[in-house]
């Protein structure tokens, strides 16, 4: 593609974003904290459950998930499959829990629970957590527009900046995307994310079938060819039973996709307030079922996808050199038409935007409700507060993602999911004592705990690896929210 129809592009999607930032802010002429924290709760729940797959997908899923598949094949499935146990007890219990209590941020539930500092240090776990994996997430992305669309237009290079340098390009990209994403949420928050997120999510799947559809045209395969093709090939491996010492072994995946979910969907401000936004708990429960089961349609489909592109490329003879970049490769290589890169570009976009303008969105939430308690004060200083704070949030995101970029080298895919191990963990052990127990542990030592468990684990799981070869995976996270429990249970006997 020129120049200047990715620059089209790109504007008609900005614009098309700030048409329907603009009817949906409306509903909000004094800029409530209610429209912008919670939709004034009346966000229909159909709406709510098609964007939270976009959220949920981003461009990690967009991106990486195709190209992991030639190495983990379709062993990713596992832990989808656990993501139902987990979404299934979010429905049961951890919804009728924060309706019943009218939450605006769930981390509330800490402080009456346990106290102050409970209720400070699960927002902060929050924060950390989401602004990591919000960062994760836009740096993918921005890599992407940097590599495969800013420099052929020329728009990249590096400057010096003291010691070292600074990729005035890629800066660029961050810059731009969330520079948009502020001006959208600015007002309406998630009165307009709920709108948003729908066409963002619509755009991702139309990228994603149509981009199977083009290859499976170009292979001069009907639907069934293609469907065989994707079942016969190695990569297509759902189940790994033999080597209990895998990080992707059936019980460790499917276990930890069940506490995965339940941590990092039921207990994230980013998730669970969109589900907040519904008007009451019963359109809260169909928006998370109808959602869970999608979502796993839709990772098959992504999983297909990745077949589909590796065999393409080996058909073409095309060399790729990191799997976060095959998807992009193919698309904008032009040998399958220009409409293929079309649909990647706005997936991309849309993969880009719906990936941080609700944890900007839900930071901005967490910050004002947890940390500043701008609840309690006049509404027209709490909605000064807020601005502030929204944009600070995209001031610090732009420093994380800065950051990563100069230290970032393994998959993003696996990256994130291994930070979210440590940074949810103690929210999961927080949550689940308060659940299960009805003891009440010193409150000043709650910290402490949350910040020793994540330690705990990192020693274990690299003892294990080095004494035995032996590694958690993605069920670090359920040991980690575990060492939180025993810590508060140790704390409550001995207080």
């Amino acid at each position: 593609m020129n120049p200047t129809t990715v620059l089209l592009i790109f504007c008609g999607y900005v614009a098309l974003l700030l048409v329907v930032a603009y009817l949906t802010s409306r509903q909000a002429t004094d800029g409530s904290d209610a429209h912008f924290f919670v939709a004034n709760k009346k966000a229909p729940w159909y709406a709510v459950a098609f964007g939270m797959l976009g959220a949920s997908l981003s461009g990690v899923t967009f991106i990486s998930v195709p190209g992991w598949v030639e190495s983990q094949g379709f062993t990713y499935m596992q832990m989808v499959l656990g993501y139902l146990v987990g979404y299934g007890f979010i429905m049961a219990v951890l919804l009728p829990l924060y309706y019943r209590l009218g939450l605006t941020s769930i981390y509330g539930y800490f402080e009456g629970r346990f106290g102050p500092q409970a209720y400070r240090t699960g927002a902060a776990f929050f924060i950390l957590s989401r602004t990591i994996g919000a960062a994760f997430r836009l740096f993918l992305v921005a890599m992407v527009l940097k590599l495969f669309i800013l420099e052929p237009m020329g728009w990249s290079g590096a400057a010096a900046v003291g010691s070292g340098t600074l990729d005035w390009g890629y800066a660029a990209a961050v810059l731009i995307i969330l520079g948009v994403i502020w001006a959208y949420t600015r007002q309406g928050g998630l009165g307009t994310i709920v709108w948003t997120d729908t066409l963002q999510t619509a755009a991702m799947l139309i990228a994603v079938v149509y981009s199977a559809y083009a290859i499976t045209h170009a292979m001069d395969w009907t639907f069934s060819d293609a469907v065989d093709h994707i079942r016969s090939s190695p990569m297509g491996r759902w189940w790994v039973w033999d080597d209990w010492k895998a990080p992707n072994h059936f019980a460790k995946h499917f276990i930890a996709g069940a506490f995965v979910a339940t941590a990092m969907t039921g207990m994230d401000q980013d998730m669970m307030q969109k589900n907040l936004a519904c008007k009451d708990l019963k359109e809260a429960r169909w928006n998370m079922g109808s959602f869970s089961v999608v979502l796993v349609v839709v990772n098959v489909l992504f999983l297909g996808l990745g077949v589909l592109l590796y065999t393409w490329t080996q058909a073409q003879g095309m060399d790729i050199e990191r799997a976060d970049s095959l998807y992009p490769t193919v698309a904008l290589s032009g040998e399958l038409g220009w409409g293929l890169g079309f649909v990647f570009l706005i997936g991309l976009l849309a993969s880009a935007f719906s990936s941080a303008d609700s944890a900007m969105t839900a930071l901005t939430t967490s910050i004002c409700v947890d940390v500043l308690g701008t609840e309690r004060r006049p509404a027209d200083q709490a909605k000064a507060t807020r601005k502030r704070v929204h944009a600070g949030v995209a001031a610090a995101l732009f420093v994380v993602i800065m950051v990563f970029s100069t230290v970032q080298d393994s998959s993003v895919v696996s990256a994130i999911f291994t930070a979210a191990n440590y940074t949810y963990g103690p929210l999961l052990g927080l949550f689940s004592f308060g659940l299960v127990t009805r003891r009440k542990p010193a409150d000043r030592w709650i910290p402490w705990v949350a910040v020793a468990s994540p330690v705990l684990c990192y020693v274990l799981e690299a003892g294990l690896k080095q004494a035995y070869g032996f590694s958690f995976g993605f069920a670090l996270l359920p040991v980690n929210g575990l060492l939180t429990f025993v810590g508060l249970s140790v704390l409550t006997k001995s207080t």
